[in-house]
């Protein structure tokens, strides 16, 4: 992670130092008054890493730290090892509850900087709330009033972070995102309320902040029109993909996109679901089967036509016979990817038996060169 951080900082120009550490004190510490270019500090060894820094890294005032530096304090871990009462009572809270964030003793939760103009809803509760229906009605709130705002400004939310900032300090973050730009209340009510299951309330949830983290401008045809018309998004294919990879992730859910192909395998590709992708046209001028084995399966062919057509050919056991074959649909090796494909040719044939099953086999060779492939019959799809 520091490294993809450092690689993104660089690109734009800045020098940078960082560290990654168990507190958020200790990193700020580290990144500005360590040694190295780049610190990670190992897990429970946050208080071996600080020692040695000067006492300004606890980001204190400039007279406390001259205060501390006359009196000899001149290292964090000097202020470790001595009485804490003495210093509290001549620095204040302060001191001792900066290095105390730092160590991970106390919690210091980190505040999201967020820009001026971004969309965003809060509630402040008058009693802490713990309980998955509560969660669920404040969250219904948060979204009808962010879903207000992108309306008016023709926009649809991308991306929603809810923060839930517990009674002890600590935050909660739900993370969800869309496929499509979307300011329909029901669909985003829908994708936060099926995360209340990771928020640990603790002993209760005091504050619920919803930012719209990332927006576009609405669509107003296509998948936008079909969520506007449902009652509640719940037919829609948008909504289906937003649900999926909310709960599995979106690298688990993908679509299949054309691809540059004329190897059958080859003539499709696997697309984040995210992306805009074209449909898939057929680029042959053969048809092609609904269903595509993989790898193709091995068979025996007993008998030939003069054409080379298949007559009779033994399949899972069972002898089938050819009632009519249309074919063959040459498809020759891409040579440009593999030395190996040089020569290599495929003959395909729509074969369709006695008993009115429909096969799509090919045989490896052009059938009369060897050196485009060996002969051998294979099951590719089934029609």
């Amino acid at each position: 992670m520091l490294t993809v951080v450092r690689e993104r900082l660089e690109a734009l120009g800045y020098h940078i130092r960082l560290a990654l550490a168990d507190t958020p004190g200790a990193a700020h510490a580290l990144a500005r008054f360590g040694r190295e270019r780049d610190t990670l500090v190992p897990s429970r060894g946050t208080a071996a890493a600080l020692d040695p820094l000067p006492v300004a890294a606890l980001r204190l005032p400039a007279e406390t730290c001259e205060g501390l530096i006359r009196l000899g304090f001149t290292r964090i871990g000097d202020l470790r090892r001595t009485a804490r009462a003495p210093l509290t009572r001549r620095f204040g809270d302060l001191l001792m509850r900066r290095l105390d964030e730092a160590l991970g003793v106390r919690p210091e939760p980190i505040r999201p900087v967020i820009p001026l103009d971004a969309i965003r809803a809060q509630r402040q509760m008058v009693e802490p709330i713990g309980t998955a229906e509560a969660l669920a009605v404040v969250i219904a709130e948060l979204v009808d009033e962010i879903s207000e705002i992108l309306r008016q400004r023709g926009q649809g939310a991308r991306q929603l972070d809810l923060v839930c900032e517990r009674v002890d300090g600590t935050l909660q973050p739900v993370r969800v995102g869309t496929a499509s730009p979307v300011d329909q209340p029901a669909h985003l009510r829908r994708l936060l309320q099926e995360r209340i299951a990771v928020i640990e309330p603790g002993f209760g949830i005091e504050v619920m902040t919803l930012t719209v983290s990332h927006h576009e401008a609405r669509q107003t045809t296509g998948d936008q029109t079909v969520l506007e018309r449902g009652q509640d998004g719940g037919g829609d294919l948008a909504c289906l993909v937003d649900r999926l990879c909310n709960r599995v992730g979106a690298a688990r859910v993908f679509r299949l996109a054309p691809r540059a192909s004329q190897i059958p395998e080859r003539a499709q590709a696997q697309s984040p679901v995210t992306q805009d992708a074209a449909e898939p046209t057929s680029t042959f001028s053969f048809v092609r089967p609904i269903r595509l084995l993989d790898p193709p399966k091995p068979l025996r062919v007993e008998a030939e036509a003069e054409s080379g057509a298949p007559q009779r050919f033994v399949w899972d056991g069972r002898t089938h016979r050819v009632r009519g074959a249309d074919g063959p649909e040459r498809i020759q090796g891409e040579w440009w990817l593999s030395d190996s494909e040089f020569h290599a040719a495929r003959d395909y044939w729509i074969t369709e038996t006695e008993d009115g099953e429909r096969f799509w086999l090919y045989r490896q060779g052009d059938g009369t060169h060897s050196w485009t492939g060996d002969g051998a019959w294979f099951l590719h799809g089934l029609f």
